[in-house]
């Protein structure tokens, strides 16, 4: 991490749709790397989201992309889908959606979103579900981007370093949000991130980010133990104030929910994990039924928590949150920052 001008092994996870510009400037400017999740923007809205925290900071940040294979439209298996939730949208005197559509466009087919990218020349960009073409990962190497990608098993971490990759995120099954899983129709060893960190460290010359669970100094020092040479954090940082979490997420995050997590692919259609809630227990009672590829399922999902919301009703949400969640602090950033420096000074020092 040495490369990256960072002052503390800790990397703010970059958690699309609640990760914003000023919380990955206040992470910056505290010595950590911040991030901002691009994967659900598109190209405008990614060029806005990095001037805006490039004029909060002028330290490091990541840039996050979704890398998934582009989904497949199937209109019988869709309409089979929003039968399914039919009853929920009549619940809340709603209407389902006629039709879903492909509302995010992956990296590895998004030509405006490269030439944003190329244009800004972040320090770090970092891949989410795969990986992209030779073509693109070299032509960010050209402007000097330090390339990270996710993953959750040793193959495709060996894949990703194979193919120029700099540094893996070890994503444990722990973890908040969605399972960075290369094919998510593959097996999954489900490996948590103690295992995974200890396996990448030992077996890659790269450097090895732990992921999962991951919420004070203790446990980003166990992970630099492990040989890890950072840690990345998401759960801790939903409750600062500068993340877009809404004020049910944060209720939720810390109420007795955030003991109770699951990992589900009813919401978006890939799995992830989130505080169980309404939507969680639905995907169970229909696990039979087949989801539409990723993210258009994720259409049916949002429009069924706008329905839920526009009757007060605050179950259907994206509450995504990793095991650790019941050991979340409502903190600003920086506060947060200099808690986990003086935990993981004392924790190492044990």
């Amino acid at each position: 991490m040495q490369t990256l001008q960072i002052d503390l092994p800790i990397i703010q996870a970059p958690m699309a749709g609640t990760s914003t510009p000023q919380l990955a400037a206040a992470v910056s400017n505290a010595g950590g790397l911040g991030s901002i999740g691009v994967g659900a923007s598109d190209a405008a809205t990614a060029r806005a989201m990095l001037a805006a925290t490039r004029a909060a900071t002028n330290r490091p940040f990541n840039v996050n992309l979704f890398c998934h294979v582009p989904a497949r439209q199937d209109r019988a298996r869709e309409a089979a889908w929003l039968r399914r939730l039919a009853p929920r949208f009549e619940a809340f005197g709603a209407e389902p959606p006629q039709e879903l559509h492909e509302i995010y466009t992956s990296f590895v087919a998004d030509d405006a979103m490269l030439a944003v990218l190329l244009e800004a020349r972040p320090k770090v960009v970092s891949f989410h579900f795969g990986l992209p073409d030779a073509d693109r990962i070299e032509a960010l190497r050209a402007v000097g981007a330090t390339l990270f990608a996710t993953a959750t098993s040793l193959k495709e971490a060996q894949a990703a370093v194979a193919a120029g990759i700099d540094a893996i995120v070890a994503q444990g099954f722990e973890a908040g949000g969605h399972r960075g899983v290369f094919d998510p129709a593959a097996p999954d060893d489900r490996l948590g991130a103690l295992a995974l960190t200890r396996l990448l460290a030992s077996k890659l010359e790269a450097p090895v980010i732990a992921a999962g669970g991951i919420m004070d100094g203790a446990g980003i020092a166990a992970a630099l133990k492990l040989g890890a040479a950072a840690a990345q954090l998401g759960t801790a940082f939903i409750g600062c104030p500068e993340s877009s979490a809404d004020a049910a997420y944060r209720a939720a995050l810390f109420s007795p929910s955030a003991s109770h997590t699951t990992m589900t692919s009813a919401i978006s259609g890939r799995p992830a994990r989130c505080l169980a809630n309404d939507f969680t227990r639905l995907g169970e009672e229909i696990a039979d039924a087949p989801r539409p590829d990723y993210p258009i399922a994720y259409d049916a999902g949002k429009a069924l928590n706008a329905a839920a919301k526009a009757k007060n009703h605050a179950g259907y949400g994206a509450q995504w949150a990793g095991q650790g969640a019941p050991l979340a602090r409502a903190l600003p950033a920086a506060e947060l920052m200099r808690s986990l420096r003086k935990e993981l000074e004392t924790a190492l020092r044990g």
